[in-house]
């Protein structure tokens, strides 16, 4: 693994390439500024805690990622994890140790080369994820489109644990009771973001330099004080439930370290603070796997992500956030998908959303508190649309039946239950119908009469032996057979086994009975050779 990676890439680094990263950093920043907030809410944390979250996020992780386009932060999957075990602990800072610990767990992992275990997610089920959260944004910043923020930001369970509603019904009450001047907003922050991105797409070039995110939160703050000013019962900021971003500003005459809270060592003499790590490096592991793959899918370049290098660089993160009062951090593919339909090219711009969030904690705050949430709803929807286009589904459709059912199992999963949970399903089915795909055609049969010639196209697992028990089964008296295992570079004990007890059925069954090519050294053989350098000299 090549830990400095990072620092090979960012030799070649040009100034062209930071006129694209500059405005996808941007862009990231004000996805990621109400999500990092909502998600420390959500999960009984300090809000600072998302916000230094976020900050790591980009600056640590951002540098040191495996991934030129995923962007990490804190992570909607690990709200409820993270709530129960403030509450099983004790405190916020008996659970930053475990977050300590965490990060030296997925360090582990990295160095031992465990992220290669994302290899062995299927196709169909990282589709599925990047639609479902597609979908899931939408649905979840309708309301925030229309005025009602009574849902945590970021959260994406099915079930809200803030007021009680579901997805469904909280979109019917937003629309019940849709503020004038959020929709007012939305709408047109909606037609500027069209609009602005077909001039971009001409190159013309101020729509092309000038990131339309910013535009829109221009928009959206000029809009909410002309209503302040023309319509103040149209305004945003004096509701009960005010639909402004909220950043806590740091109070007078307190340093701004006093933000950081720092993890208690002594709890290190306590079991579940061991149990808690564990958990959270397990499924921030899964999570980031996931959506490692899935950037890989988004990158417009099509790069490969090493996922044991972003195993080290989550591992590294966890360790700074947890040290310093963050929360528990993963590659986040909502900040992700914003990063790539920005124009991000390199890790620079999730580097540059920290420095963002950075400066919004220690100076911006006045000033973004300014901003309505139905503007940045209108970014994150148009995000959300671009990842669960139709033509998704009818392009999977179109690949077959093997392909489709774990896509939408997937898909209807997350949506309807949580991210961790419809990401097991979807895991489950789509595992079950790769190996349904694989082993189907392991072997096929070809009779002609009483004459049965059962020929092994390819390696033989164990999993391919009730279809070849039934095929054994039907065989009928006086039937020659001839079973060909000449294509076979591998037969599992247990297949071996069953052909050659058939032997002795055979005889019984008056059969006559053949055996081409099978024979132990089969299972010997290896599968794979290790790949040699040969220098050739001219």
């Amino acid at each position: 693994m090549k830990f400095f990676r990072p620092l090979k890439t960012l030799s070649h680094y040009s100034p062209s390439t930071f006129r694209s990263d500059l405005p996808a950093g941007l862009s990231v920043f004000l996805v990621a500024l109400p999500l990092c907030l909502g998600i420390a809410l959500a999960s009984g944390a300090p809000l600072f805690s998302g916000l230094v979250a976020g900050m790591i996020g980009g600056l640590v992780i951002g540098f040191l990622s495996g991934s030129e386009v995923s962007v990490s932060g804190p992570a909607a999957g690990l709200a409820v994890i993270v709530a129960d075990s403030i509450t099983g602990l004790g405190s916020f800072e008996v659970f930053l140790t475990a977050v300590v610990l965490a990060g030296i767990v997925q360090l582990g992992l990295g160095i031992l080369k465990a992220g290669k275990f994302s290899g062995y997610f299927p196709d169909s089920v990282i589709r599925g994820l990047l639609v479902a959260i597609g979908l899931v944004i939408i649905l979840k910043q309708i309301p925030h489109a229309l005025g009602r923020d009574n849902d945590f930001e970021g959260e994406f369970a099915f079930q809200q644990l803030a007021d009680g509603e579901n997805t469904i019904s909280e979109i019917y009450r937003a629309v019940v009771t849709a503020s004038t001047g959020a929709v007012i907003i939305s709408f047109a922050s909606f037609i500027l973001l069209h609009f602005w991105g077909k001039a971009a797409q001409k190159g013309i070039g101020f729509f092309k330099n000038f990131p339309g995110a910013l535009a829109v939160v221009v928009l959206g703050v000029g809009l909410n004080e002309l209503f302040r000013v023309m319509m103040p019962e149209w305004y945003l900021g004096t509701s009960k439930h005010q639909h402004m971003v909220q950043i806590p500003e740091i109070e007078a005459g307190k340093s701004v370290f006093s933000i950081f809270y720092f993890p208690d060592f002594g709890a290190l003499t306590n079991p579940k603070v061991y149990v808690t790590a564990v958990t959270i490096a397990i499924v921030a592991s899964l999570e980031t796997l996931l959506n490692l793959e899935a950037a890989d899918k988004l990158d417009p370049e099509k790069r490969v992500s090493s996922p044991d290098q972003e195993m080290v660089a989550q591992g590294i993160g966890n360790m700074v956030s947890g040290l310093i009062g963050g929360l528990p951090l993963t590659s986040v593919i909502v900040r992700t998908s914003a990063n790539v339909y920005g124009g991000g090219k390199t890790r620079v711009s999730s580097i540059v959303h920290g420095l963002f969030l950075m400066l919004a904690v220690f100076l911006g705050a006045p000033f973004l508190n300014l901003i309505p949430l139905s503007c940045l709803a209108a970014l994150l929807i148009t995000v959300g649309y671009k990842l669960a286009k139709p033509e998704v589904f009818k392009k999977t459709y179109r690949e077959g039946i093997y392909q489709f059912i774990p896509f939408i199992v997937t898909v209807l999963g997350i949506v309807f239950t949580d991210l961790l949970i419809g990401i097991g399903i979807g895991l489950v089915v789509g595992i079950v119908f790769v190996l349904l795909t694989n082993f189907q055609a392991a072997f096929r049969v070809v009779r002609d009469g009483n004459r049965v010639l059962i020929k092994i196209q390819k390696d033989m697992y164990f999993l391919v032996k009730p279809q070849l028990k039934e095929t054994l089964r039907e065989l009928q008296t006086g039937d020659e057979v001839l079973v060909d295992g000449t294509h076979a570079s591998f037969i599992d004990h247990d297949i071996y086994n069953i052909l050659q007890d058939f032997k002795e059925t055979a005889h019984t069954l008056d059969i006559k009975y053949e055996l081409k090519n099978v024979s132990l050294k089969k299972r010997s053989l290896r599968t794979h050779a290790k790949t040699r350098e040969v220098t050739i000299s001219e």
